[in-house]
């Protein structure tokens, strides 16, 4: 009896660990957007499921539904108001009549300054008062040029260095760092909904949700993979997608060289 007990110890730890290791199941997910303030249910909020890259929109009444598991993240965006991210939980599924509140964004209007410096019109006292750039600028023999890095830090002259010696050392640092954000650009590709909102989008915050990564990073990815600025700062989400990913399939080729 005393040998039986410790195996059938090992076999209720073994199935338990393996229940625990098991996916969450998916399911569909049934839910309304209303209006914070009024209550009001809110028609075509972008909702998109951060975890299975799935997205869709509301109808007339404010309803979606959407595939996801318990855990997942939502993510709501809607225009003039603050975007939202939820976390999908058993009572989601359990329970009729979900609600998710998006809260309208408010807009201060600020006293606009047309002259912000007082100029004079003296040469010798508007020098004084206009702003200083502070950002570090550092030159490397046998270069005639020197190279901004923002402000004094550590890591900047590395910075600097990389991105001028080896350009791909960057694009290996983000692209290698994060291989799971990068797989999801197929997925992103493929969905209509997630297309359709990235296109009426310039800000980037879906795109950085979505990819978890930074404003900063996306313009580093873009630059090293020789776009202009004039595309960077002016292209729709959707565009800025495409080109990333793009640049991530050539990466890929590279890197196996």
């Amino acid at each position: 009896m005393r040998r039986i007990l410790p195996w059938l110890f090992v076999c209720v730890t073994y199935f338990g660990f393996a229940q625990d290791e098991e996916p969450l199941p998916e399911q569909d997910l049934n839910a309304t957007v209303v209006n914070a303030q009024t209550d009001f249910p809110l028609e075509s909020v972008h909702v998109i499921n951060l975890n299975k890259v799935v997205g869709t929109i509301t109808d007339p009444d404010g309803k979606f539904t959407i595939t996801a598991s318990v855990n997942d993240t939502l993510y709501l965006t809607y225009l003039g108001f603050k975007p939202q991210k939820i976390r999908v939980t058993n009572d989601m599924f359990k329970f009729e009549g979900t609600k998710l509140a998006l809260t309208e964004l408010a807009y201060a209007l600020e006293e606009v300054i047309v002259r912000p410096y007082q100029l004079t019109g003296y040469l010798d006292i508007d020098v004084k008062n206009l702003p200083i750039n502070n950002a570090y600028q550092y030159s490397i023999s046998g270069l005639n040029k020197s190279y901004e890095a923002g402000s004094k830090s550590p890591s900047a002259v590395t910075k600097v260095l990389g991105a001028i010696l080896n350009p791909a050392d960057l694009l290996r640092n983000l692209f290698g760092k994060k291989p799971r954000q990068m797989r999801k650009l197929r997925q992103m590709k493929e969905d209509d909904d997630i297309r359709n909102l990235l296109a009426s989008k310039f800000d980037r915050e879906t795109l950085t949700e979505l990819l978890q990564l930074e404003k900063v990073d996306i313009e580093d990815i873009l630059n090293n993979c020789n776009y202009s600025r004039s595309f960077i700062s002016t292209a729709n989400d959707l565009q800025i997608l495409d080109a990333i990913s793009s640049c991530y399939e050539e990466y890929k080729v590279l890197n196996r060289g």
